[in-house]
């Protein structure tokens, strides 16, 4: 889980918006543009969020990603949504060896790429509004922030300690980058939910959780799940080697494992 913080201090007129689809919250906060507009602009970008869910979720029956799993739908049929997540989870899973997949079983599951992506869309999207100096869409705790919520003022996102409830692992700072994004994945909030690729069965690994900072949530999420599928010293090896990223591990023993960067971030 993570909270967004920003000094109220000289910060332009903000618009936030707090929804609940997708089994999560999702909370949008926007900085400038003319507040009437940027309203509208966040309520089409939550009745995207919506569609999403309605198109990707595989709890409903009728959705378009339950429909393509039992063969009744094709990838040409869907929207055409569907054949991009697919690709960008095919780029996913080839990255980091098939410890992120979308296939447990034989069956089609693509939600571990499906919110990440979401919420960056979103985030684009309404940074693209005139006048929009910051946004920052939070999706259950992963987060996509472009811009600044006001002069020299950046954002700065709270991970929350998975071993001491209510207290803080880390905070990281968006300082000097227009985009950043954090993901974390991990047993303190859902339980074992991560699925090893390899068995089809939940992660069982020395971590409780992975924390990911990048540029894009679409890949910070990917690569969240994926380190923690692989264990802490597979995973931090790994995630040293993907240029750009950062990262924070936290094991069941209360060790906590960074990549040689992440103090740049912190703060």
């Amino acid at each position: 889980m993570a909270d967004t913080v920003a000094d109220s201090a000289q910060a332009p007129a903000a618009v936030r918006h707090a929804e609940e689809t997708m089994g999560t919250v999702f909370s949008f906060d926007v900085r400038g543009g003319e507040p009437d507009a940027v309203r509208a602009a966040v309520d089409e970008a939550v009745a995207g969020l919506h569609r999403v869910d309605e198109v990707f979720s595989t709890y409903r029956e009728d959705s378009q990603v339950s429909r393509l799993q039992r063969g009744r739908l094709t990838v040409g049929e869907c929207d055409p949504e569907v054949a991009e997540v697919l690709e960008l989870a095919a780029e996913a899973e080839r990255l980091s060896a098939g410890w992120f997949s979308t296939s447990y079983g034989g069956r089609l599951d693509p939600t571990g790429i499906v919110k990440g992506w979401a919420v960056e869309r979103a985030a684009r999207q309404l940074a693209a509004m005139p006048g929009v100096t910051g946004v920052s869409v939070n999706g259950g705790g992963d987060v996509q922030l472009l811009g600044v919520p006001g002069a020299q003022r950046p954002w700065r996102v709270g991970i929350s300690d998975p071993l001491r409830p209510g207290g803080l692992a880390a905070v990281i700072s968006a300082a000097g980058v227009d985009e950043l994004a954090v993901a974390t994945s991990g047993t303190a909030e859902r339980g074992a939910h991560i699925v090893d690729p390899r068995t089809g069965r939940s992660a069982v690994t020395d971590l409780v959780a992975v924390t990911v900072v990048g540029p894009r949530l679409t890949w910070a999420d990917c690569w969240a799940t994926a380190a923690f599928a692989m264990g802490s010293r597979e995973g931090l090896a790994w995630l040293e080697s993907l240029p750009g990223v950062e990262a924070l591990l936290i094991t069941a023993g209360d060790e906590v494992r960074c990549t040689g960067g992440l103090a740049a971030r912190l703060g």
